[in-house]
């Protein structure tokens, strides 16, 4: 079953504020360029977190992964396709698709395993999993009540 959390919860105001913060900024260091900042969905998992950006175009060798503090962060180039020392003099149309260096972080709760995390990338969206630590993981604790410990008592 798929639930989608209201924008009150803590974790959608996160990514709102993240999305952003990281517009603001790419946006004052830029030169004129314009500003990509790949699109991501967070969600949780009852053993894991996973994030998935689309960014189609980019060659997964040109993307970085990386996880300290607590703060998965995605980085990467996005080449553009018109090349004129390739293509010689072209007379360009229409330049809409944003190119350059991109970069999203999402900082994560603290009970994740960060050793265990992995990454795919598939048709232009790489997917993360971060799995949660087992100390974070929901469990079924059992109740002894005094009547069964006294029935095992008097049993021996």
């Amino acid at each position: 079953m798929i639930t989608t959390r209201s924008l009150n919860s803590t974790l959608d105001r996160m990514l709102t504020v993240n999305r952003a913060l990281d517009e603001a900024f790419n946006s004052a260091w830029s030169t004129g360029n314009r500003i990509w900042v790949p699109a991501i969905d967070v969600m949780e998992r009852k053993d894991a977190y996973v994030l998935f950006a689309e960014l189609p175009g980019v060659d997964a060798s040109q993307v970085d992964v990386s996880f300290e503090q607590n703060v998965l962060t995605i980085r990467g180039t996005k080449h553009r396709s018109i090349d004129s020392t390739k293509d010689g003099e072209v007379r360009v149309f229409a330049a809409e698709r944003v190119t350059g260096t991109f970069e999203r972080s999402v900082r994560l709760p603290e009970f994740v395993d960060g050793d265990r995390i992995s990454a795919d990338f598939n048709n232009g969206v790489l997917t993360v999993t971060v799995p949660k630590a087992q100390a974070a993981q929901a469990r079924r604790i059992e109740i002894k009540s005094a009547s069964s410990s006294s029935e095992v008592a008097a049993a021996n």
